[in-house]
């Protein structure tokens, strides 16, 4: 596995890095792996981990030992320490929160919620009965199709055809009055 990085390089600096990147081949998807579980499933935050892991081991390249259950051992410790240290710092500091300014507050009051059925029951009333049942029945009563067509007495194609043409219709009339887009 990370047997040819035995043999010397040029410089130390080639051979640190030639080291970190084939350290990454090997070791980056499998460390994240095992980080995530500890940061709680944080993606950003274990890839941060991996990350300064990685950094750490390029710093501390010429003191490793390469061989690859000892290097594994090595980089599972470091990135504990890493999780470990962040837990630390985001328990020892509390998490500072600016109090929003009571002129910017929204209160939901539910005036656009009303406003909006209202329009919609507007447009409902303006579309011919077939399609008005079969969106009842279907959108506002959540039937299926096939409970719809019994109900109706009509075939299940019939509530099909109703639905798509009452639907295009609904969405022009929204549309002429300046709701939908």
């Amino acid at each position: 596995m990370l047997g040819h990085l035995d043999g010397r390089f040029e410089s130390a600096d080639a051979e640190a890095e030639h080291r970190i990147a084939v350290l990454y081949q090997e070791f980056g998807g499998p460390l994240l792996r095992h980080v995530r579980k500890s940061t709680g499933n944080d993606l950003q935050w274990a890839e941060d981990v991996v990350q300064e892991t990685l950094v750490r081991a390029w710093r501390n390249s010429a003191r490793l030992q390469w061989e690859p259950s000892l290097l594994w051992a090595w980089l599972l410790t470091v990135a504990r320490r890493i999780v470990i240290d962040g837990r630390r710092r985001k328990s020892a500091r509390p998490h500072e929160v600016e109090p929003p300014e009571v002129d910017q507050m929204s209160v939901p009051d539910g005036s656009e919620r009303a406003l909006s059925a209202i329009v919609v029951a507007d447009a409902l009333r303006s579309l011919s009965e077939e399609h008005r049942e079969v969106i009842e029945q279907t959108y506002l009563r959540d039937r299926t199709i096939s409970e719809a067509a019994e109900i109706l007495g009509i075939p299940p194609g019939t509530v099909k055809s109703r639905l798509y043409y009452g639907i295009r219709a609904l969405r022009e009339q929204l549309r002429d009055k300046g709701v939908a887009g």
